[in-house]
């Protein structure tokens, strides 16, 4: 099936991210324009309820610090031929490709982000500090994190068409559903957190 999905094209990778001034005020991060000057968005984060009382907006300088920070997005895709392939898989009833297929879409799309995030700790000079083993980058051993939309530490799918407001992830052929989902399924969505404490955390 990996043959067959580089030698039909069925996974057609695609990528979008940029970086943001920014600064934090109590749970929220707010979305600075260029010059830093103007609030573009902003997002609300869930805290802890319980030590250490995380919030992904901690991560960043506050407000009335007299500072901005540095945010970044990113969108990845392999995109909707893998979904269009899928379904005729399904409806031939060849449910065992069928399924081996979205396991390596859905797969391929998680590694792609993960590229793009080692991308963006490079241009952020932090990817000194990665693991020199993929065994250790599971156990993210790496600066900062990438906490993608709809889990524990930012779980409002809401969030996401603010996200498309300032990252125009339509240039890339995924667009929003009317709940808030990424369309093609194969798709992923995260903020990116310099911060050398920020790691995975359950609200």
């Amino acid at each position: 099936m990996r043959d067959k999905c580089v030698r039909e094209k069925i996974l057609q990778p695609r990528v979008i991210y940029g970086y943001y001034p920014c600064v934090s005020e109590g749970d929220d991060l707010i979305i600075l324009d260029e010059k830093g000057n103007k609030e573009l968005t902003r997002f609300a984060f869930p805290r802890q309820q319980k030590p250490p009382f995380h919030c992904i907006s901690d991560f960043f300088r506050a407000k009335d610090s007299g500072e901005t920070d540095v945010v970044s997005f990113q969108v990845a895709t392999v995109g909707s031929h893998a979904t269009e392939v899928e379904q005729k898989l399904f409806k031939a009833n060849k449910y065992t490709d069928y399924l081996y297929l979205h396991g390596i879409s859905v797969e391929a799309t998680e590694a792609l982000a993960e590229i793009v995030h080692k991308m963006i700790r490079k241009d952020w000079s932090l990817n000194s500090e990665d693991s020199a083993d993929v065994e250790g980058l599971f156990r993210q051993k790496y600066r900062g994190s990438r906490y993608s939309f709809g889990y524990p530490a930012c779980p409002n799918l809401e969030d996401q068409e603010k996200l498309f407001k300032i990252l125009p992830a339509e240039k890339i052929g995924i667009v929003l559903s009317e709940e808030f989902q990424l369309v093609p399924e194969q798709s992923t969505s995260a903020i990116v957190v310099h911060h050398p404490q920020a790691k995975y955390f359950i609200v």
